[in-house]
């Protein structure tokens, strides 16, 4: 079954940029429709916003997630970011499923002895370590390579 998904990580590098990419690209091949928090303010609307930028962000960020079935957060490196930690928060408290991606093998848990923080692990509803697991978990389909080969050919 299709969700409005609300996709959500780090942003910082073109690196997540891509596989950001990817996640939206193998989600929308599987029937899903991805709202990804990068692409919710335009470019230069935020510098636009000057002190009401705050704000700006945090209402677009909460108004998506309350329009969306569930959560896809990146959880790369060695700490979570930090926008992602408020936005599973949130999306827990509002009894959202969390689906986290987190394809890094680093250790970052509490004091070295998981993948994550107690807080985030916590709330999430599946944690899968590539695309084809996320597409799997998210829609319980063994055929999620089929997706994923869709995804690519579409250029992801």
């Amino acid at each position: 079954m299709p969700h409005t998904v609300y996709q959500t990580g780090p942003v910082f590098s073109q690196s997540e940029k891509d596989f950001h990419g990817k996640i939206s690209a193998a989600l929308e091949a599987a029937g899903d429709t991805v709202v990804r928090s990068e692409d919710l303010i335009p470019d230069g609307r935020i510098a636009a916003a000057g002190s009401d930028a705050v704000s700006l962000v945090f209402t677009t960020r909460r108004q998506a997630i309350d329009r969306c079935a569930c959560v896809v957060a990146l959880l790369g490196g060695s700490r979570i970011d930090d926008g992602t930690a408020w936005e599973i928060g949130y999306a827990y408290a509002r009894g959202l499923p969390i689906y986290g991606i987190r394809a890094d093998s680093r250790m970052a848990g509490e004091a070295g002895r998981g993948r994550m923080n107690a807080m985030i692990a916590g709330c999430l509803s599946g944690l899968a370590e590539n695309i084809k697991a996320l597409v799997e978990l998210i829609h319980d389909v063994p055929q999620a390579d089929k997706v994923v080969d869709e995804a690519i050919k579409r250029g992801w």
